[in-house]
């Protein structure tokens, strides 16, 4: 391990940030504004606005589920950062989180941990994946609470509209937006770990389904 703090007494035996006294709040910090600076023009939903979300109701659902907090918050920050989505198909989050906290100096162990939630949280592995711990429990409840609910809706739209895919059609022989929300977001309810997420994603799966009859009515 090299000191780069240049510490006269360096401990090969724990990270790089206990060794220069950096704290994992900074490793947090410093972590978001990588983030930001490598996900700042993205769109179709799968922005920094969405992390921001993301990290928000991870937040908010510790508070009640408990785990680790820099932990679920270094996972909400990271968990789209590679989005198969936008680099071709291939899943490259945890690949680029691995990368990310071995530059700040952040444990093994850490690094491990974090890489796992965001390698394991997708919806894409949901019969593959790996047992989740609380922590990243967490931050799959907040990543699926952000496709419900009216956010939810918009993301799916800004979607569709920047990969050519129709919100709806009334032939019913393309793939459509609104598919979507039957084949996909409405069983997000149903897989959310948490009994605050599952409280959560109650009330934001009656919104969309709501909006949804509403919509169908207009168009018959």
């Amino acid at each position: 391990m090299k000191n780069d703090c240049r510490k006269s007494v360096f401990d090969p035996r724990v990270s790089m940030a206990e060794n220069c006294g950096i704290s994992l709040k900074s490793i947090v910090g410093k972590t978001e504004a990588i983030v930001r600076d490598r996900m700042g023009g993205q769109a179709a939903g799968h922005g920094m606005d969405h992390v921001l979300r993301v990290l928000a109701s991870a937040r908010a659902i510790q508070a009640e589920a408990g785990g680790d907090l820099e932990i679920i918050e270094l996972a909400a920050l990271l968990h789209d950062v590679g989005d198969a989505k936008l680099h071709d198909g291939v899943e490259r989050s945890a690949e680029f989180a691995r990368e990310i906290l071995g530059s700040l100096g952040a444990s093994d162990e850490l690094i491990a941990h974090v890489a796992h939630i965001v390698d394991n949280i997708s919806f894409r592995k949901t019969e593959s994946a790996e047992p989740l711990s609380l922590e990243g429990q967490v931050v799959q409840d907040a990543d699926r609470l952000d496709a419900l609910g009216a956010i939810g809706i918009v993301r799916t739209i800004e979607y569709g509209a920047a990969f050519g895919q129709p919100f709806y059609s009334s032939y019913g022989d393309t793939k459509t937006d609104v598919g979507h929300f039957h084949e996909k977001l409405f069983k997000l309810k149903s897989l959310m770990n948490t009994d605050a997420g599952r409280r959560m994603a109650k009330d934001r799966e009656a919104f969309k389904r709501s909006f949804l009859d509403q919509f169908l009515r207009e168009c018959s």
